[in-house]
């Protein structure tokens, strides 16, 4: 007999699954959106679905696997990723809610009316082995790299955290992510740990400091607020009254301890923070204002060999070296102490960005910032590679942030040149790419005439 899960844990037909603009999605309508979703797919097994509507994403990945298809989860859809993405797979077409959607793939508009009879309530179970998603990285060549993920394995690493974040306490919780479903994060925390531990989510996913006051105030409580420490750090900064949480979760960035403690402070929740990464999945949690340890999920365990990290068991598809340095402490218990590439070399001094960034960032008046090293055929007459920094902080100048920096790192680490902007060229999950953070410098410099 086949292993099989359910597609959702919802029991009732009543249940509520989700909401939208405020208004409650019950698990029926919500079988009976995916049935007839399902019935309308074009041929094709692979399927891009870039719905922005949490919703609607959700309802396309459920018809997406009732009729066994697969969902592809680049990191980008830029031209290039989506050329490589139809040489991955030449019958892949995109599912879309945006009728100006411009990427160059067939294209499958969401159906804007699905209102018709309910259908037979009967949840639908997936087979465990059955490919439900391949998630993407980008390599060091920049071709995006496959990852496949199983339903049982998906459904098991949501399942295994959710009482982790304590979310299977009895009650209904409403999830309300400011990062996008596409993200694996997103994925993982706004969809499928809704459908899978009985809770709903919230189809919004706002951005600005209002529009997720907004989001918040449209869902009842309990609630949880699944973020980044950019969008949280932006939302302290805006001073908004956020209107009650009873959980915050962060993850796709390294938290400082100073900003976890503000955000619980200000906002009276627990804030919990996610370890993971696109190859694994989720694998440990920590309540980062009470502990520098990560609990790993059950059964998941780390070793080392060859000058590595390794994670296996459990939900993890397959034995995968991480890309950052961890101190295994015990079975169940570890510490992270960076990327691995993430150290920096100046003049024979040692540092890691993790930490200038976070000495940056805590520096009062400033919004956002982040160092980073110069190539060499960018760096001026010298020709050296070295390090620059762009910062967000309307009310200080160079020369103030230059002389706070110089009282909390090596002056050999001293960021030359230190670019105020406007914002930082972050993506919508709150994550500043290299290439990306490289080219807006240049451009920076160029505009304003810089000298390096």
């Amino acid at each position: 007999m086949t292993d099989t899960s359910a597609l959702f844990s919802h029991e009732s037909p009543d249940a509520v699954i989700a909401y939208r603009r405020g208004v409650p999605v019950t698990a029926q309508r919500f079988l009976a959106d995916a049935t007839r979703v399902a019935q309308s797919l074009p041929p094709g097994e692979h399927v891009l679905n870039v719905c922005l509507d949490r919703y609607r994403f959700t309802i396309g990945l459920a018809a997406c696997l009732m009729t066994g298809r697969v969902s592809l989860l680049p990191s980008t859809h830029t031209p290039e990723v989506i050329r490589q993405l139809l040489e991955f797979a030449p019958d892949v077409f995109c599912l879309t809610d945006e009728p100006a959607c411009a990427i160059e793939l067939p294209r499958f508009l969401y159906p804007p009316d699905l209102h018709g009879g309910i259908v037979p309530w009967r949840v639908p179970r997936i087979p465990s082995a059955q490919l439900a998603a391949i998630v993407f990285t980008s390599g060091s060549t920049g071709t995006p790299l496959p990852y496949r993920k199983t339903w049982g394995r998906l459904a098991r690493c949501v399942r295994d955290g959710a009482p982790r974040l304590g979310l299977l306490d009895g009650r209904s919780h409403t999830l309300i992510g400011t990062v996008p479903p596409q993200h694996m994060y997103g994925f993982e925390s706004t969809v499928l740990l809704a459908l899978l531990s009985g809770n709903a989510f919230s189809a919004e996913r706002p951005f600005y400091p209002a529009d997720i006051g907004a989001a918040v105030g449209a869902v009842p409580q309990p609630r949880a607020l699944i973020s980044t420490p950019i969008h949280l750090r932006t939302l302290l900064a805006d001073g908004i009254e956020l209107p009650p949480v009873d959980l915050i979760v962060s993850a796709t960035a390294p938290l400082a301890l100073e900003l976890a403690h503000e955000v619980e402070a200000t906002f009276r929740a627990p804030l919990l923070e996610i370890y993971g990464s696109t190859e694994t999945g989720q694998i440990a949690t920590r309540r980062t204002a009470e502990s520098l340890s990560w609990h790993l999920w059950p059964a998941v365990r780390l070793d080392a060999s060859d000058g590595a990290v390794f994670a296996h068991g459990g939900h993890v598809e397959q034995r995968t070296a991480m890309c950052d340095v961890l101190e295994i402490l015990n079975d169940e218990e570890f510490l992270l102490h960076g990327r691995t590439a993430d150290l920096v070399n100046v003049a024979g001094k040692r540092s890691s960005f993790a930490y200038l960034n976070t000495q940056l960032n805590a520096i009062p008046g400033v919004i956002d910032g982040a160092f980073f090293l110069r190539d060499a055929a960018s760096a001026g007459r010298t020709g050296v590679a070295r390090l620059a920094a762009v910062v967000v902080a309307p009310s200080l100048s160079a020369a103030q942030l230059t002389e706070q920096l110089r009282r909390r790192i090596d002056p050999v680490f001293l960021p030359r040149p230190l670019l105020l902007v406007d914002r930082l060229p972050r993506n919508a999950t709150g994550k500043l790419p290299q290439q990306a953070l490289l080219a807006f410098a240049e451009r920076h410099l160029k505009a304003n005439g810089a000298q390096a």
